[in-house]
Formats: structure tokens, sequence, C-alpha cells
């Protein structure tokens, strides 16, 4: 887990690397694309947020939540439980709120990156405070939080929760709380269960599924009708979301059906991501007993989106602690900068102008005539999988209860 309560080593430049990285990343978001541009400045978007507070609106007014669109003719994906935790939102007029949100994120990823050090064994000063504020300003331009706060999405949320569960101490007895929470919201962090499950902690696992279980009683109570919709319904539509071809479609599903021209089969698809699973799990197992936390969780995060049905491109947030991982590692080993890089580069918000009004934000959305269309519109997967090369690596060089190349505490508390 790295140095036991060490100081964050002052390297200059080491410094110096994040402050350019971070002053890089706010003129690139500023420049790159107009703020105010429609529907794609970053200060012209909020529509996912629309949703969430129209569907609490929805639930408040006894309207159907399921069975026709809500705001902007688009139709709500979430639980039932995800509406009651949107009331507060619902009752503020529309445009005061995605500023809040919107700060209230920046706020909250400065948060998970000062987690982050914290789950590799940092203790929390105002250095590492500030240090976690240039990284996190540095993954402003990475398109997944770029997206995350242009749509006013809930998936840095969802993370923060992830982290501060699975970083709490293996005897709380809160452990598995805020998985289920996360999961009651959005399915998606359910996968952390299977997480508890692999590392055998079976109260964590349990207490997951239980509030798993009491989000949707409790949402059953409040919006029967819903909640039946939701459950026999509404679960089962896959396509409700968008069709397995959309190039956002980041996701082993969606790379199947990026390259066919079609739907991904499902057995096909079943059988590659039950592949994908039992790797990816055993790379966590062996990290989690070598110490090595941070990325086994990571891994797990990157995993539950690469084996999703669906996975918008602003689900991979995972990438934010991968980077935090990356940085410390850097600070011994200066090679580490260079998948700093490749992963900034690769998941950036770069835009193209299809034309005189249709600006798009992703290298995956680029023209799909272009000779390396298939690797932009496949290219998370295509990162993925370079992690779980890259973690395999570091699992196989781990040792029970320690790992080789971590910061050293001498050098940690050094000055």
């Amino acid at each position: 887990m790295g140095p036991e309560a060490g100081e964050l080593p002052r390297r200059r430049g080491h410094l110096a690397v994040l402050v350019l990285w971070a002053i890089a990343s706010v003129v690139l978001v500023f420049t790159t694309v107009r703020p105010w541009m429609p529907t794609i400045g970053i200060f012209a978007g909020g529509a996912d947020l629309d949703v969430y507070r129209d569907g609490a609106r929805h639930v408040m007014e006894d309207l159907p939540l399921y069975t026709e669109p809500v705001i902007h003719g688009l139709l709500y994906t979430y639980t039932p439980f995800s509406t009651l935790m949107f009331i507060p939102f619902g009752l503020l007029p529309g445009g005061i709120d995605r500023y809040i949100w919107m700060g209230a994120n920046l706020v909250l990823l400065v948060a998970i990156v000062a987690l982050c050090w914290r789950m590799l064994g940092y203790r929390i000063t105002p250095y590492l405070v500030g240090v976690s504020a240039l990284l996190a300003v540095a993954c402003t331009f990475l398109e997944p939080v770029r997206t995350t706060l242009f749509y006013g999405q809930i998936n840095l949320v969802l993370m923060a929760l992830v982290l501060w569960d699975v970083s709490r101490g293996e005897n709380s007895k809160l452990k598995g709380v805020g998985v289920g929470i996360a999961a009651g919201i959005k399915l998606t962090p359910a996968y952390f269960v299977l997480y508890y499950l692999v590392l055998r902690q079976w109260r964590a696992a349990a207490v997951a599924v239980g509030t798993i279980a009491a989000t949707i009683g409790a949402s059953w109570l409040v919006l029967p009708n819903d909640s039946w919709q939701y459950w026999t319904k509404t679960f089962f539509e896959s396509t409700r979301i968008a069709q397995d071809e959309h190039p956002s479609n980041q996701s082993i599903r969606g790379v199947i059906a990026h390259l066919t021209g079609k739907p991904a089969p499902t057995v096909l698809w079943v059988v590659l991501a039950a592949i994908v699973v039992v790797v990816s799990m055993w790379i966590v197992l062996r990290l989690h007993r070598g110490g090595e936390h941070l990325l086994a969780v990571t891994v797990a995060g990157l995993s539950a989106a690469a084996v999703s049905p669906f996975s918008w491109s602003h689900h991979w947030v995972w990438f934010v602690p991968l980077l935090v991982y990356i940085v410390h590692r850097a600070l011994t080993n200066w090679w580490w900068w260079l998948a700093a890089l490749v992963i900034a580069v690769a998941t950036g918000a770069w835009p193209y102008r299809w034309d005189e009004y249709v600006v798009v934000v992703g290298l995956f959305l680029f023209p799909p005539w272009w000779t390396v269309a298939d690797v932009l519109m496949n290219i998370y997967i295509l990162l993925y999988v370079g992690v779980l090369i890259g973690a395999g690596i570091v699992a196989a060089r781990c040792t029970p209860d320690g790992v080789h190349d971590q910061v050293p505490a001498a050098d940690a508390n050094r000055t």
C-alpha cells in the first residue's frame, strides 16, 4: 500500500509537470471548444442533470417515470431510487442547478484524488491537497471527466461512494454501504459486490447486497407503480439507452457491434465478458493481496465499464484513480510519466468539427472514413487491454502483504 502514513514527497520536477499539465488542460478545455458554444460548450450542457431533475419532478407530481419521455424527449433509464436522490434538485429552478452541480463535482474530483493518495498510504496534508487540486484540474480535459461535467452526470459521485467504501477497514460495519447506495442509484456499481466476494470480504458483500435491497424496498414503498414498471419491464430493455453500434458505446459489446456493423450476438458478448471478468478478478485478487489496493479497485472499476452492455464514455472516470496511481509510481521512476501521457492523450476531449454547426468531442466520434477509425472508435477498450496487461505485470511481481517498486518510507518523508 506504499508508505505507512507518510507525506507525499516534494519533488520540484514532478510538481512542475503537474502544474504544466493542469495549465494545458484548462487552456484546452476553454479553447478547443468555445465554453458557451450551443449544445457542446462546457457551460452549455447539463442535459443529463435536466433529466435527473425532471425525473424527480415527475415523481413529485405523480407522473409516470418510464412510460413516457421526460425533458428533451429523453427516456429515464435510472432506478426509481435515483429520483429520490434528486428531489432537492427538482425544487431548484433550471439554470442554477447546473452550476451548483458542476462546482460540487469539481470539489468532489479533488476529494477523489486526495482519497486515492490516502489509499496509497500518504497522509492528508495541505501540500497533498494542493497536489490533488492540480491533478484534478489536469484531469478536466479527460473526455470522461469533461463529459461528466458537461452533461451534469453522476459518475464522479458513484466513483466517490465506491472509493470511500473500499478504502474503509475490513472490520468496518459500514463497509458495503457506499457500494450499495451507488448501485441503488445506478446498476453498474453492483459489480463491486463481486469485487468483495473475490476478496472474501463476506460481510462487506452482504452489507452491499442488503443496502441495494433497502434502496429497492424504500423506493418501492414510495413509488410502487414506477418500481413495478422498472423492475419488471424497463430493466430488461437494453436498447432503451442506445443501439449497440453507437460509437460512444465504449464496451466489449460495443466493440463487437462496431466491427460487425450490427448488434452484438449475446452469446459472444457473454463469453468474452466472462473471460474478462475471470482474468481481471484474478489480477484484482493478486494486487489486493500484494497491497496494491488502489490499482486493484481501479482495475475493477475499469472492468465494470468494459463488461457492461452499454458504457458511455463518461462511465470511464476510473481513468482518474489510474492516473493518480501512475503519478505515484512516477515519483520514483520518470518513465511512468509516459504512461500518464498515453492515457491523457488517448482519452483527451479532442474536438472534431463535422461541419459549421456540428462539433463532437472524443476520438471515438471522429469520422468513420478515417483509416484509423476502427482504432479510434474502440479506443477505451484498447486502452483497457493495455491497462489490464500492465496491471497483470504488476500483480505478477507482487508478494503477499507487500509490493515491489513502491516509494520507500524514507523517500516519502523527504522534503
